[in-house]
């Protein structure tokens, strides 16, 4: 019988080292980047496609874009920072030191994809927290604002003044009286029957700093900590929204205008029954089902799923244990109850529909909405608007009041926190560990107030003051305050999220609409799909086969960029999008300029292959320079812009880096791949003759 010979590997070897082989290799290893960055740029439709093949290994895993406040909706809040004690070259590093804290206080609350960004403004620092999706603004506040200030402090060694003198008391009540004046001649005008209180707001507002830039409180209840007095001097007047409250309202610090914009005292709740679906990997899940058989088989059960069978095949395949007796029923619940993407789908679905799969911490879900009611609010959200006419203070004339002065040593410190109890009494107390830095300050300050009290505040507000009995080393204090164990447990977890370097007071608050929305998304997809279609004719027309090539090139941009943003959870805004569609049609221009080179170069009698080297190397200055002075034209934009136009610099800038891959890289493998076809097909390279 005779053998078969078999290719010699050194031969396969030889192609593919060969100058043919390695553009068929450099083809393949552009084929792979297209398919994953595609797949992660759009799981959804990739997954569909491997389950058309029957894909036996893993699919891509479904994220979600970062999305913006403007596409999203959420929750603003505007601080200021308090750095009259820290010194001036140490005031950027204190305001570091306050993004990251904030930003781990809200990370440890599990609110996904918080900006938080610092900002001066003339003397003044502010720090500007951005929560998307997050529509209760006392929950916002609440998570910013329970981030603790821990402060060890001294006696000052000359206590300031308390009291006022008669005329310092006179000087002051005279000024708080023309302040009432203003105020009242204000609240003439904002009465009048057609007013504009924004125009008006414009017009006279003397703004104390606790109101945004249109005088919106925003969405509020009494227990505000910082505006709910307005809430409690308007809450018993019964007319229709919007209306401006008919009496100054005084607080502490200022005399207000109060505009009523809305009342919102009902709250939504659905009910609901889901099916749940865990896979290896999930929260309390006990099965070892791989993700992938997780998803079909939640998919195959929504095929089968109606609103009269719910209930059994929730009983029947639900890895949810309390499927088993109550059918996966949920019954009613509110905001805040339920795992958010499995709340977001349930709020929004209509009821009697079947929605799903959702994926949460736990599994997939099919969710079926069986009901949706309005419930009185616990306490009724007023959404407010604010004139102000700031009032002259005591502690404006004798500056602030406390006897102890803060001596360098607290949160930025502070190591770690931990609840004990005393030995004697059993009382709960904490814990705390300086770190090297606090150890040393400590060991000083004790040192020069033996016998003295020493305060320990938290929050602006003492909470212990012991008497220093000798000089502690070690870095170890412990902070007493007749806390139950609960209280101690609580300021434990908050002083081991972070203690704020300096104080931050509230500025402004807003809820902000998803303004832009699913709808302005799917108006930019849209345009985004018009626009490339039209650049992909036009390559066509003008180019041909070149044409082509380039088009691919610009899908491959397309589906790299995408997935970039995924990868590094860059924030879409609207103003994003746009540099992402800018950078799109700049993404061909490199090509235009490569393919005329080339052009020139095949009039000018040179051979295909060399025009085509010749076309890179001269095109290249040119596209060099013109791109180098866009990336220029962004580094400026990020530097000295706001957050929306920063968002639109960071996307062209990686659109423009991306695109020279692309138009660089992508084509010229590409044009050498398909140069056989050229040669025998000239016409394929229209407006130029090609030489052999």
């Amino acid at each position: 019988m005779r053998s078969i010979p078999s290719v010699p590997v050194k031969g396969a070897y030889t192609k593919l080292n060969s100058p043919r082989g390695r553009v068929w290799l450099s083809v393949a290893a552009l084929a792979v980047l297209f398919i994953l960055s595609a797949g992660y740029a759009a799981p959804e439709h990739a997954n569909w496609a491997l389950d058309k093949i029957a894909w036996p290994w893993k699919k891509f895993p479904i994220t979600a874009y970062r999305l913006g406040l403007d596409l999203k909706g959420g929750t603003r809040l505007v601080y200021e920072a308090d750095v009259t004690k820290v010194p001036s070259s140490q005031q950027s590093e204190s305001l570091d030191g306050v993004r990251d804290v904030i930003e781990r206080r809200v990370n440890a609350f599990g609110v996904s994809e918080p900006l938080i960004q610092t900002a001066k403004t003339g003397e003044h620092w502010r720090v500007v927290v951005e929560l998307a999706g997050i529509q209760d603004i006392n929950q916002a506040i609440k998570l910013i604002g329970e981030t603790p200030l821990l402060e060890f402090k001294e006696q000052k060694a000359s206590p300031t003044a308390t009291e006022l003198t008669a005329e310092q008391k006179k000087s002051m009540d005279s000024k708080n009286v023309e302040a009432k004046k203003r105020a009242d001649d204000i609240l003439k005008e904002a009465i009048k029957p057609g007013a504009d209180f924004d125009k008006l707001f414009q017009a006279k507002n003397e703004a104390i700093g606790v109101v945004s830039a249109n005088g919106d409180v925003g969405l509020i209840t009494e227990d505000n900590p910082q505006v709910g007095g307005l809430v409690k001097a308007v809450k018993n007047e019964k007319t229709t929204t919007p209306y401006t409250y008919g009496k100054v309202v005084e607080t502490s610090d200022s005399y207000n205008i109060v505009r009523v914009e809305s009342i919102n005292d009902k709250q939504k709740e659905v009910s609901a029954s889901h099916i749940l679906i865990c896979f290896d990997g999930k929260q309390k899940c006990i099965t070892k089902l791989s993700r992938a058989d997780a998803e079909k088989q939640i998919k195959d059960l929504k095929t089968k799923a109606t609103k009269d069978n719910f209930a059994a095949l929730a009983k029947e395949f639900s890895t949810d244990p309390s499927a088993k007796t109550n059918s996966g029923n949920l019954g009613f619940f509110a905001s805040g109850a339920m795992a958010k993407p499995f709340e977001e789908a349930a709020m929004q679905a209509s009821v009697g529909s079947i929605v799903g799969p959702i994926e949460t911490d736990f599994g997939f879900h099919l969710i079926y909405k069986t009901g949706e009611r309005l419930i009185a609010r616990p306490k009724s959200e007023y959404h407010l608007k604010r004139i102000t006419a700031r009032k002259t203070t005591k502690e404006d004339i004798l500056g602030p009041q406390d006897p102890y002065e803060y001596t360098g040593l607290g949160g930025k410190q502070l190591k770690t926190a931990s609840v004990q109890f005393d030995p004697n009494t059993g009382e709960p107390l904490v814990s705390i560990q300086f770190n090297d830095e606090g150890s040393k300050m400590f060991a000083d300050i004790t040192k020069r107030n033996v016998g003295k009290p020493l305060a320990i505040y938290l929050d602006g507000v003492p909470i212990s003051i012991p008497r220093v009995q000798s000089v502690i080393e070690g870095g170890t204090a412990v902070i007493t305050g007749n806390f139950t164990v609960p209280e101690a447990n609580l300021l434990k977890q908050r002083l081991n999220a972070g203690a704020l370097p300096v104080p931050i007071h509230l500025l402004s608050q807003q809820i902000v609409g998803a303004s832009l929305g699913a709808d302005s998304i799917a108006k930019s997809l849209r345009a985004g799909i018009y626009g490339v279609l039209a650049i992909i004719l036009f390559m066509l027309l003008f180019y041909r086969l070149p044409g082509l090539i380039a088009s691919l090139a610009l899908l491959m941009y397309i589906s790299i960029t995408l997935s970039i943003f995924k990868l590094t959870g860059i924030t879409l805004t609207f103003a994003g999008i746009a540099g992402v569609l800018l950078s799109i049609g700049m993404a061909v221009d490199a090509n235009i300029l490569i393919f005329e080179r080339m052009k020139e170069e095949l009039r000018w009698g040179k051979h295909l292959d060399e025009a085509l080297r010749e076309g890179f190397a001269r095109a290249w200055t040119s596209i060099r320079d013109s791109n180098l002075s866009s990336l220029i034209t962004c580094v400026v934009l990020y530097t000295f812009s706001s957050s929306n136009i920063k968002g639109f610099a960071i996307t062209l800038a990686l659109g423009i880096a991306v695109s020279l891959f692309s138009a660089i890289s992508v084509t010229r493998v590409l044009l050498k791949f398909v140069l056989p076809w050229v040669r025998k097909h000239g016409w394929m390279f229209a407006g130029a003759r090609v030489n052999e």
